[in-house]
């Protein structure tokens, strides 16, 4: 039966090609604002390193009173980033399965074949464990040793992107460039690598949560050997910031982040009295006003730091409520639709049909109808992403990568559209199966 009913709906498409368009392109424009938002707002709000969130943690200690965190406009956590005197402590612990610490430095890379001139590049200071701890993806070689953290031995690891600029994509591995005028060794080039958003460092003083990862990443202790200050965001409790590097490393500014790996609920209740502790300690010795401390997991370091805003959230909502006006709109031509072939309906019923059969030659002609919005909407879907990428496209190209089909989005919105369109359809389908047929014998 349902392939006479399919029959019947093609039909029925044909007596009215006016009114059939109008309805698909309708609910098909609906369709596609909801993928589009959708899409953008599930790539921004997503994890993308959803696989570890219960082993990945940030490391937040506020030292200041609460009084004196409104007054410093902090959230209630505090900074986002550790002073070095409390990073470096902290990240002396045994406990992390893996940690890292993790700051900004901006240098000049030279030395490499063909260069005319220094290439200036946005380098990440970090340790070994960075790259295990995050699932960092290689091309060429691999991640410097903790053996090299110690030293800190003059090895770097190149992005892709700065590899294919400074050697044509070649293996690297074994070559040597001058970085800010010393030399280092490279021992590693990345794959493509771009986690969206960069999770491991939100602050806008390295670029923002869909910012490049860095070019060029070399050990941590570089920057105190170097005494090169830092890049990235740096902020300072009092108005008299550090005017040395070695008052910088002494003073409570705060421009480290700390990530560790905490992999069994043992560890992190282990780490997590072991910075209360230090935290504790450090109170009463008068260096800390409160004993503020946190372990957050990827996804709420995400939410803690607002990386959807409320206005990309109230497109999402926008889109839904014009798909509601438009399957409310499909309602009524349905309706009209339904109605003026009600003589059909009441021929059928005198023959023998049951109301349950012409309910459901109805329903079948409004899902019908939902598939073919369905497949327009995509098309429609499509050119609305690749306008968002043409957008977005230059100094803002991070936003562009979001726009591309993501199967949750789409799946969701078409299964909404096809749920959404049979119910609209219910109603008119009720409607004309609860008509007497007697009405429309007369008639004819």
């Amino acid at each position: 039966m349902i392939g006479y009913y399919l029959r019947m709906a093609l039909r029925s498409f044909r007596r009215a090609p006016g009114l059939t368009a109008l309805m698909v392109s309708t609910i098909a424009l609906g369709i596609a604002a909801c993928i589009v938002t959708l899409t953008v707002y599930h790539g921004m709000s997503s994890n993308p390193i959803w696989w570890k969130n219960g082993e990945l943690y940030a490391v937040t200690v506020n030292p200041l009173s609460p009084s004196r965190t409104r007054q410093a406009g902090l959230p209630a956590y505090g900074s986002s980033q550790l002073a070095y005197g409390d990073a470096t402590y902290l990240f002396g612990s045994a406990i992390p399965k893996r940690k890292t610490l993790l700051a900004f430095l901006f240098g000049w890379i030279s030395g490499a074949p063909d260069q005319t001139r220094p290439l200036p590049v946005m380098t990440r200071a970090t340790t070994a464990g960075f790259f295990r701890m995050f699932d960092v993806p290689f091309r060429y070689g691999g991640p410097w040793s903790a053996a090299a953290d110690r030293g800190p031995e003059p090895v770097m690891v190149l992005s892709d992107r700065e590899n294919h600029q400074l050697f044509g994509g070649a293996d690297s591995v074994g070559r040597t460039l001058l970085w800010s005028g010393h030399r280092f060794r490279i021992v590693g080039v990345l794959a493509p690598w771009h986690p969206l958003p960069r999770f491991y460092d939100l602050s806008a003083g390295a670029g923002g949560a869909f910012a490049r990862p860095a070019a060029a990443f070399i050990p941590f202790q570089w920057g105190p050997t170097l005494q090169d200050w830092p890049a990235g965001h740096m902020s300072c409790e009092s108005q008299n910031a550090p005017t040395t590097y070695q008052g910088l490393l002494g003073s409570g500014c705060t421009w480290i982040g700390l990530w560790v790996e905490l992999p069994t609920r043992a560890a992190r209740r282990h780490f997590q009295a072991f910075l209360q502790a230090y935290a504790g300690a450090q109170r009463a010795a008068g260096n800390f006003h409160a004993v503020n401390t946190h372990l957050w997991t990827v996804s709420q370091w995400l939410a803690v730091h607002h990386i959807v805003t409320h206005r990309s959230w109230l497109l999402v909502n926008l889109a839904f409520a014009l798909l509601a006006v438009c399957l409310i709109n499909t309602l009524g031509i349905l309706l009209a639709k339904f109605l003026r072939g009600a003589p059909i309906a009441g021929i059928r019923r005198a023959l023998g049909a049951s109301r349950r059969q012409i309910l459901t030659q109805h329903l079948v002609e409004a899902g019908t109808l939902s598939l073919a919005a369905a497949a327009l909407g995509l098309l429609l879907s499509a050119a609305g992403l690749a306008g968002v990428r043409l957008l977005y496209r230059g100094s803002h190209a991070a936003y562009g990568k979001f726009a591309h089909f993501d199967p949750i989005g789409v799946a969701w919105a078409l299964a909404l559209a096809f749920v959404a369109t049979i119910v609209a359809g219910l109603y008119p389908a009720w409607r004309i199966g609860r008509r007497p047929p007697a009405t429309y014998l007369k008639s004819q």
